[in-house]
């Protein structure tokens, strides 16, 4: 009974082992196992690191050497993720595996070579195994003879020594907490903004090409048939370029909806609340916009925002069924926040197929979030944060 009580609480603790005591329980001996695997395992390591070591030095000066050094160093990646498993095993230490080296997004022999050479997380693991070699004759010289003569106090003395490798493993082979986990984001993050920017760009060449192309287009073909026919006949002449003074009309008006679109004027000119309120203009559904802002944030992120409150309100006109909608703005510390509510029949999501997983996308490629809240029978709130970012003034141009 008291066994099965303290293999609850380690697995609700974590990776913090019940306290020591006299009898001997099942993390007892596992800590016992692992002080005393530390001699070979330790042996191995450093024998790996100096034979690394030397060679890559001896021949640093040769062809081979640098690349056989960075070889090694990766070798060195594989011995820490297997004392992260021993460490797991024996001692309940639940280490992140570090982050693969990033090879895709470098081109050239010598790039990867000089990404290998500078690995932390290789350098960090070879540091571990050179140390072990005394600490591991240490412990398995004191576990093996407590064995024997301290039988009684071992598990204190293990638990102890234990305590030492836990510390050691998290030092040297856990990962380099948020760096790591910032390179990982950072990488998922430009193929976001890449995937994003080319669907931009297939989206604008699209509409050039189906609306103000193919309209200028016709223009051009009915101009050309007003001039064949100005002559002998002027009132059909008449008729066709009166036909072509509308189609100039909607291709220019086609030219301003594309143009505001890319980045409309009025956010340029007059900032995100003059531009919001034109957004909100167009809702099919009555918006409230209010915009509490002391001051302008940096154009790429006013830009983003009008971006995020112009695709929700699309889809509070297509898809909410929403008798009235609003529109809040408002910096907290170094944050912009953005709430959009309706009162709609909800049931909004990220899977939906109403662009929001591509809205999450772009938030979440500059640091952003992106939170919906929106049961079914409504009312949707969805809410996002940008990083504030101070506005720089741009130069004049001549």
């Amino acid at each position: 009974m008291t066994e099965s009580i303290l293999a609850t609480d380690t697995r609700g603790g974590g990776d913090r082992p019940p306290p020591a005591r006299f009898a001997y329980d099942r993390h007892t001996w596992k800590e016992i196992a692992h002080l005393l695997a530390n001699l070979p395992v330790s042996l191995v390591g450093f024998t790996y690191v100096v034979t690394v070591l030397s060679t890559g030095a001896f021949l640093s000066l040769t062809a081979i050497g640098l690349p056989l050094l960075a070889g090694g160093l990766m070798g060195a990646r594989l011995l820490g993720q297997l004392e992260r498993g021993r460490a797991r095993a024996l001692l309940g230490v639940r280490v992140e595996e570090p982050s693969p080296l990033p090879f895709r997004g470098q081109s050239g022999f010598l790039s990867r070579l000089w990404m290998a050479l500078r690995d932390p997380v290789g350098w960090r693991t070879v540091l571990y195994d050179f140390m072990r070699l005394p600490w591991g004759i240490l412990t398995f010289t004191i576990t093996l003879t407590s064995l024997f003569v301290l039988w009684p106090v071992l598990p204190f003395i293990a638990r102890g020594l234990a305590n030492a490798d836990r510390a050691m493993v998290r030092g040297l082979l856990s990962p380099s907490d948020e760096l790591e986990r910032r390179i990982a984001e950072l990488e998922s993050d430009r193929g976001v903004v890449v995937d994003t920017a080319a669907a931009d760009l297939r989206r604008i060449e699209r509409d050039l090409h189906d609306g103000a192309q193919a309209r200028l287009v016709n223009l051009a073909m009915g101009l050309g048939l007003a001039k064949e026919k100005l002559l002998e006949d002027p009132d059909t002449a008449a008729s066709m370029v009166e036909e072509a003074h509308g189609e100039v009309k909607m291709a220019l008006q086609e030219l301003r909806d594309l143009a505001r679109g890319i980045h409309p004027a009025v956010l340029t000119d007059r900032g995100l609340d003059a531009a919001l309120s034109a957004v909100a203009s167009r809702c099919t559904v009555p918006v409230k916009v209010t915009a509490d802002l002391p001051m302008r944030p940096a154009a790429a992120i006013e830009g983003i925002a009008y971006f995020t409150v112009s695709e929700l309100l699309q889809n509070v006109s297509k898809h909410s069924g929403a008798r009235s909608a609003s529109v809040d703005v408002w910096r907290s510390d170094n944050r912009l926040l953005i709430q959009v509510w309706d009162d709609g029949r909800g049931g909004a999501s990220l899977d939906g197929g109403t662009g929001m997983a591509g809205l999450a996308d772009r938030l979440g490629a500059v640091d952003g979030l992106f939170v919906i809240e929106s049961p079914i029978g409504g009312p949707t709130t969805i809410t996002a944060e940008l990083p504030w970012r101070d506005r720089t003034e741009e130069p004049a141009r001549g």
